[in-house]
């Protein structure tokens, strides 16, 4: 193997004297992970100062929506820059139409009053798609058993002024449709909301670890048929490339990648190509898969939720949304 120009020969050369000493190797460490590199994805429910553990994701739970300020509190004193909200919407709300996510007092939209009400200085991040809300568990409009692109963007620009106007910092667009940031950018500078910004789910794969997710949303039971013809190919990378530059082209200012930890090669990629800030969401099977291997005590818990973060920054991301975030923060926290 090729020996670097700078590198002597052995013994003059022993890696391991980088490593003899903690402080050395913290020294010398070439990625590091803090508070602010994490969004904190929270999911709300109606109700009033309640809480539900959702069974496949140990530790997480439906918080009502006067909980909100007091999680706000404690990712902002942890250093967690951001949260994302998820609602559990009641099932009597979901329809065909899915007029319920472009309702100003929907739970989302109360949620983002709430938090900023009592945090104002916590970012809020939405999601737009309309599966919460779908009678088919969709992120789009269905009809005839297709999902209608055109109609489903026009849902999700109206989606996305209300939360905006309620107090969103940061759109999520999660929906995977054509044309959607396009349409999302223009209504956002016709409401000279210049400065909001888009984290765009660039490149969405059609995955099988976002199954304890769509419990938690209450989505699961919902959804009639797959997402595979607007969710991503588990087998493409070139095709996120073309997303993440159709996405930037029309007016993202941020890309995410969906699933984590099994599309590390398209993060490295995306961040390699695109030289713009970049997102992983450690999705809830992620999530899932580790706590329960730590509960068994087949894995270290701790040891696994660092490395497998780590593992974010070092594909050259940015931050990550991630359901260990109070947890870690609270780890790495001086």
């Amino acid at each position: 193997m090729a020996r670097s120009q700078n590198q002597a020969p052995f013994p003059a050369y022993r890696p391991r004297r980088l490593r003899a000493h903690p402080s050395l190797r913290e020294m010398v460490r070439e990625n590091t992970l803090a508070p602010g590199d994490l969004i904190w994805p929270v999911f709300v429910m109606d109700g009033q100062d309640d809480a539900h553990p959702i069974h496949s994701m140990p530790g997480v739970f439906r918080h009502t929506v006067d909980r909100l300020p007091v999680l706000a509190a404690r990712a902002r004193s942890l250093g967690i820059p951001a949260i994302c909200i998820f609602p559990y919407t009641n099932p009597r709300l979901k329809t065909q139409t899915c007029a319920e996510a472009w309702n100003p007092d929907n739970l989302t939209n109360r949620a983002i009053r709430a938090i900023k009400a009592a945090v104002p200085d916590i970012m809020v991040m939405t999601d737009i798609a309309l599966d919460p809300y779908n009678i088919n568990g969709q992120d789009g409009i269905v009809r005839g058993g297709e999902i209608l692109n055109d109609e489903t963007v026009e849902a999700l620009v109206k989606m996305g002024e209300v939360q905006v106007q309620a107090g969103a910092d940061i759109l999520g667009p999660s929906d995977m449709m054509d044309g959607r940031i396009a349409a999302l950018r223009a209504m956002l500078e016709k409401n000279k909301f210049h400065n909001i910004n888009i984290l765009s789910y660039s490149a969405k794969y059609a995955s099988g670890f976002y199954g304890p997710f769509r419990d938690a949303v209450g989505a699961s039971g919902a959804l009639i048929g797959d997402k595979k013809t607007y969710q991503m190919d588990p087998a493409n990378s070139d095709e996120a490339m073309r997303m993440i530059a159709r996405d930037l082209r029309e007016g993202a200012d941020m890309v995410m990648i969906k699933p984590g930890m099994p599309y590390l090669d398209i993060c490295l990629r995306a961040k390699t190509e695109f030289q713009v800030p970049t997102f992983a969401y450690q999705v809830s099977g992620e999530y899932a898969m580790l706590k329960a291997a730590d509960q068994n005590g087949w894995l270290n818990g701790q040891q696994v939720m660092l490395e497998s973060l780590m593992a974010f920054k070092r594909a050259g991301c940015d931050g990550i949304l991630t359901y260990f975030a109070p947890e870690v923060a609270e780890l790495i926290t001086p």
